[in-house]
């Protein structure tokens, strides 16, 4: 967000705003929707110091207590507006009855603003755009495409079904992911105990030796120094050290970039994030395609929705090559990130008038890859687990009998 001050005449008096928004147009909105006068003019300012630490108390405050609405709350409500707006009723008098019915705190304060922002006379994409974090861009995508095409209701049951298919391969991922978890805790639960009540009664012998100990055993000692003295220390400082780094992640748009980046560079991770964003992508661009939606606009919106900077970074010069009059084919291309499989299949759509057909297809193979993926999570993972368990394991076993065996060769030395 960048700082700016608009100038604004309220009754026969001129006031200075300081206004927070990612472009000029947006500020010089903004204060013409918020406040009640004749805006002179709206400048980028230098933001003041105290403004700044306020900022990042507030921001770091929200990042820690925001929360999504739950997936199924969000769902449900979906769905009610699609069946009450495919019924005739406003969408102002849909919001607002579902935001009296839910249960779900996070949700019924959304619906109340969306509503409030709807009988200002405000787009309800627009307003939504105010709660991207706790809808989600496939949300504001989705609902953008209904506005765009007039079929807002048809728009938010696909929209409704899309979310439910991620709510299920998250209910997968969560099944494979139980098992590792729970061995993983199990056995971080043991090495706890080891360190806090084995290690300790070793600790004495160790240092009555008087000799140089092995450095496993130098590593043990220092684990169980550093977690019986400082064990809270360490603690807090781990969870200060997140919150600070899910703070910088989120208000920086270069530290996100590099850190989606790095992400697309880990195992396993990288093919998570790569193929259920190619199938959403593809999804979404294939209904807008169907819909009519010129292609560049339409890779616009489908665009949008993309979380990861660095894939939407690639995706969007997709639409800069299609707007210079190349084809789709040659814009995805160029990316890497589509097989020549996939290249082809588009090149044959462009060619045949069946795009859209083409596009949907594309999309059900990315939604098979995905699925494969998401079925064999636990079997990829085991290697890492096995690894970790070894570590901690040997790590034990050469930290606690390496000292011991000295001790019983020297002993046998002296007779």
């Amino acid at each position: 967000m960048n700082y700016f001050i608009a100038t604004i005449l309220t009754k026969g008096k001129k006031e200075q705003i300081p206004i927070y928004a990612e472009t000029k147009k947006l500020a010089h909105d903004y204060a013409k929707i918020k406040y009640n006068g004749i805006i002179i003019k709206v400048i980028e300012g230098k933001e003041p110091f105290d403004a700044q630490f306020k900022r990042f108390k507030t921001d770091l405050l929200k990042n820690i207590k925001k929360s999504k609405i739950k997936p199924d709350a969000q769902i449900a409500a979906i769905r009610q507006l699609a069946v009450m707006t495919n019924a005739g009723i406003s969408i102002y008098d849909s919001l607002a009855n579902i935001a009296d019915a839910t249960e779900d705190t996070n949700l019924k304060i959304v619906f109340s603003k969306l509503a409030d922002d709807i009988n200002s006379g405000h787009a309800l994409s627009s307003s939504m755009e105010n709660f991207r974090f706790e809808l989600g861009n496939l949300s504001i995508a989705m609902v953008q495409l209904g506005e765009k095409t007039g079929n807002l209701d048809e728009s938010l049951y696909s929209l409704a079904n899309m979310l439910e298919e991620i709510r299920a391969n998250i209910v997968k991922f969560k099944k494979a992911m139980a098992y590792p978890r729970n061995v993983m805790i199990a056995m971080g639960v043991a090495f706890t105990i080891l360190i806090s009540y084995v290690v300790p009664q070793f600790k004495t012998i160790f240092e009555s030796l008087g000799a140089d100990l092995p450095l496993p055993t130098q590593i043990l000692l220092t684990l169980e120094f550093v977690f019986n003295n400082y064990g809270p220390y360490v603690l807090a400082i781990l969870f200060l050290s997140f919150t600070i780094f899910k703070y910088m992640i989120n208000n920086y748009k270069h530290l996100r970039l590099g850190w989606h980046k790095f992400l697309l560079r880990v195992y396993l991770i990288k093919n998570l994030i790569l193929y259920s964003t190619l199938s959403r992508f593809t999804l979404v661009f294939s209904e807008l395609i169907r819909a009519g939606i010129p292609i560049a606009e339409a890779l616009d919106t489908a665009i949008s929705m993309i979380d990861n900077l660095a894939l939407k970074e690639k995706l969007l010069s997709v639409r800069s090559t299609v707007e210079k009059g190349g084809t789709l084919n040659q814009g995805l291309k160029e990316t890497k990130l589509f097989e020549n499989m996939i290249i082809q299949m588009i090149s044959a759509g462009e060619d045949s008038g069946a795009l859209d057909t083409m596009v949907s297809k594309v999309a059900d193979y990315y939604k098979m890859r995905f699925d494969a993926i998401i079925d064999g999570l636990s079997e990829a993972i085991e290697p890492i687990m096995l690894f970790i368990i070894a570590s901690m394991v040997i790590l034990l076993a050469l930290g606690i009998f390496l000292p011991m065996w000295d001790m019983g060769n020297a002993v046998q030395g002296r007779h």
